[in-house]
């Protein structure tokens, strides 16, 4: 997207985006083709503009997921956006081309967990598991004390427990809009 799309969206009242981040620029150059480069500006400028933003990261075997690539990832999301931007790293399926061309097998659970473990390790505060329902890490806690604040499956609440804006156990202000 150019930055003259992204601003007319704003001016015309987007209010939350996700982006994709595919990797780190090797593996967005190889695979898309593309400069990773302008998939960061597009998340800074959102952000600068106060629009909610959450970044994804589908999780590939051999492509994405080594712990230079995720690290190096999780830092830019703290340094450039903050410590609060959500970051979903999902389970990638073998699909169409892809899955044709250089057979990978789905992301395992283990290869997601180790992933949000370095997100945590690089202190970003809400990191999830995704395309794997009912899987813990797709709940939101409080980085503070680990209280469950939000309980999901898939695209379900099925509890929320955030009260005026803080977590009711420690009382730490969760920057969380929605519910």
């Amino acid at each position: 997207m150019t930055i003259e799309a992204l601003k007319i969206l704003i001016e015309e009242g987007l209010d939350a985006m996700n982006i994709d981040i595919k990797g780190d620029k090797e593996a967005v150059s190889r695979y898309c083709e593309a400069n990773v480069e302008k998939v960061w500006r597009n998340a800074r400028l959102a952000k600068e503009n106060k629009v909610w933003l959450e970044l994804t990261t589908l999780v590939i075997r051999r492509v994405n997921d080594d712990e230079e690539c995720l690290r190096g990832i999780a830092r830019r999301i703290k340094n450039e956006l903050g410590e609060d931007t959500p970051w979903h790293l999902t389970r990638y399926y073998p699909a169409y081309k892809f899955a044709k061309d250089a057979y990978v097998p789905a992301t395992s659970a283990k290869a997601l967990e180790k992933a949000r473990e370095i997100g945590r390790e690089e202190g970003l505060n809400y990191v999830y598991v995704g395309n794997l329902p009912g899987h813990p890490f797709e709940n939101t806690y409080c980085p503070n004390c680990q209280e469950l604040l939000i309980k999901r499956y898939r695209l379900s609440v099925s509890r929320y427990n955030i009260k005026d804006g803080k977590c009711p156990k420690c009382g730490k202000g969760i920057p969380i809009i929605g519910h």
